[in-house]
């Protein structure tokens, strides 16, 4: 039996994935001598999903598939936590005043605390 509608869309790690979703009307799949393994009884909807993958897509699960991505990645949660104390910690998170040069100050000021802070603790 056809479908009552069908939608597009998706994303899947920052890349656009196209994903074709097909809805079917449950009181068709009830009576549908195909229910056997389709169709869950008591189900109260039936859809299908399915995806096609852009060149992009395919090209972003293959770097991510690979062993320079897996290297990068375990390194990833330093770079966080750092990242994180300066939000969190520094007030990096958000904006002191007015202006670029006075975010680049802030900026410039909260990194340098940081960096204090390692040079310290490395002594």
């Amino acid at each position: 039996h056809l479908a009552i509608r069908k939608v597009r869309g998706g994303k899947k790690n920052g890349v656009s994935n196209q994903v074709d979703s097909y809805f079917f009307n449950v009181e068709k799949c009830k009576v549908c001598p195909l229910r056997e393994g389709c169709y869950k009884e008591g189900a109260r909807t039936k859809s299908y999903s399915i995806s096609i993958k852009t060149d992009l897509y395919k090209d972003q699960m293959a770097f991510q598939e690979s062993d320079y991505y897996r290297r990068k990645s375990r390194e990833r949660y330093k770079i966080e936590a750092k990242n994180s104390e300066l939000k969190n910690v520094h007030g990096y998170g958000r904006a002191d005043s007015y202006g670029i040069q006075n975010m680049e100050m802030q900026g410039a000021m909260a990194i340098f605390t940081v960096n204090l802070k390692r040079i310290l603790k490395l002594i």
